[in-house]
């Protein structure tokens, strides 16, 4: 007999339909599973055989075998498990086939019969709106996640004998919903930038990358503060909007990185991986392709410290998503798209030994050693980055001075009416902030007088300035600009 159960899989970040055919039929005992399953999927018959047999229900002595339809398309993966065992039931008639039509059935099983938590829920649930399905089943851990989605109904299930009862119609299945503003209670910040003492220079330029959603590059001795003042910055920056949430979200449920009990990322991300990270680890990749870093900072910060300490090749690949905001991994049986748009925050030490420029101590290193460190960033990368700002040794005073500093919800304050401004500026275009301008739009919103012309021109040809250069500093004088409320660039 054959029986068909609705399952979902994920491709990139986004979930695809695939419906699970289980065909029972005379012949030797044995079970097959075709559809292009990798590992986790070609060992999920042993764990379907034990959790059905542990569930009290008999596991047929026939040729069972097991289609994953679109077939042409690389199935992966432990959520398939409770699909495959559901099928198996329906096949030998202990479930009724019409109660497989509308719903798409998701987790992987223990070898009990209890069902664990899978990676993906959050997309899955969208696509079964998308495809006007009327619901879902799935692990209670994963509950929140699909809750979020509106217009379907979500069923937690704990046990396979609990969902095989209920699509018998012995009882009910429990069903989750949730209500109110999905953001609300955001959790509060552990740092603030009034923490940080003195180094009022370096908080303005912090200020404005947050404003204008710009790459910031801080150069400094060690202990001057560089990690303190990024590890602050997305306490400043404006909250998260469903839609952003949204996406973000996507990205940590496919890694199966959701907080336990959350039903989406409520704050802006902040990342900070370790120098020694590869650049798959860096911007997705592997042979079944994942998120990076890059994609987890989705939103938000992504923080790299010691920045000349990482591979090159590595710090290369951020050229491409820092431009678009997107991350394309292409293999030779799929192509899958991440979403990339970060905010880029580096520091690094102007030499080595970390005291170049110093007045107080002396540099340790040749000019060979500092040329030679400071190469590890090529030029188009820190092209890229559109504020290079010197942070200084804290003076003694200032460490112990007791003059108040600002806290981060005055600075938030501030980013949030230059950021209401951009957003009224763009609300009929796909950006949200100056920084994401492109050639037409720098022409069109950051006109500047002849004076300031003048200016431009004389640093183009004293520095020696890329293309590049006019168009990142228009757009931080138009960020400036909007934090001080001025609607010209003067």
């Amino acid at each position: 007999m054959l029986a068909t159960v609705l399952s979902s899989s994920v491709l990139g970040i986004d979930a695809y339909k695939v419906e699970v055919e289980v065909d029972i039929s005379r012949g030797l005992p044995s079970f097959s599973t075709v559809g292009l399953p990798e590992g986790a999927v070609r060992e999920s018959k042993e764990r379907v055989k034990a959790a059905l047999k542990n569930s009290g229900y008999h596991f047929p002595s026939d040729r069972i075998t097991v289609n994953l339809a679109p077939a042409d398309v690389k199935k992966e993966g432990s959520g398939f498990d409770l699909p495959m065992a559901i099928g198996i039931l329906a096949a030998t008639g202990l479930i009724p086939q019409p109660s497989l039509t509308d719903h798409v059935i998701i987790g992987e099983l223990s070898l009990d019969g209890s069902i664990r938590a899978i990676k993906g829920a959050l997309s899955m649930a969208i696509m079964v709106k998308e495809l006007g399905l009327k619901g879902i089943y799935l692990p209670s851990e994963n509950a929140m996640e699909a809750a979020v989605v509106e217009e379907i109904d979500v069923h937690p299930i704990s046990t396979l004998a609990q969902l095989a009862q209920a699509l018998n119609g012995a009882e009910d299945a429990p069903s989750m919903t949730l209500e109110g503003d999905f953001l609300d209670d955001q959790p509060a910040p552990e740092v603030d930038f009034s923490d940080v003492c003195g180094q009022e220079n370096v908080k303005r330029a912090v200020e404005i990358a947050a404003s204008g959603g710009h790459n910031l590059l801080m150069i400094g001795p060690p202990g001057a503060g560089k990690t303190m003042l990024a590890q602050r910055l997305s306490t400043i920056l404006p909250a998260l909007a469903f839609d952003e949430s949204l996406e973000t979200s996507k990205v940590y449920s496919v890694m199966g990185l959701m907080p336990k009990g959350q039903g989406l990322i409520k704050a802006r991300p902040f990342r900070s991986p370790h120098h020694t990270i590869s650049d798959a680890g860096l911007i997705g990749g592997g042979q079944i392709p994942k998120p990076g870093e890059v994609s987890l900072a989705h939103n938000g910060v992504l923080f790299l410290d010691e920045m000349p300490e990482f591979k090159k090749n590595v710090l290369e690949v951020l050229r491409q998503p820092m431009e678009t905001g997107i991350v394309t991994i292409a293999r030779a049986t799929s192509t899958v798209t991440y979403p990339a748009n970060f905010i880029l925050v580096g520091a690094m030490n102007p030499c080595p030994c970390g005291y170049f420029g110093d007045p107080k101590r002396e540099c340790t290193c040749s000019f060979r050693e500092i040329q030679r460190y400071r190469s590890k960033i090529s030029g188009p990368l820190m092209d890229r980055i559109d504020i290079h700002i010197d942070v200084p040794a804290v003076p003694f005073k200032d460490l112990t001075g007791f003059q108040p500093a600002q806290s981060s919800h005055e600075i938030r304050q501030r980013v949030m009416k230059a950021r209401e401004i951009q957003e009224e500026r763009f609300k009929k275009t796909k950006i949200h902030c100056n920084a994401m301008m492109n050639s037409r739009q720098i022409r069109r919103f950051c006109e500047i007088d002849e004076r300031s012309n003048t200016l431009l021109e004389a640093a183009m040809e004293k520095f020696g300035f890329s293309a590049r250069a006019p168009s990142r500093i228009l757009k931080i004088s138009r960020t400036i600009a909007d934090l001080a409320g001025s609607e010209d660039i003067e």
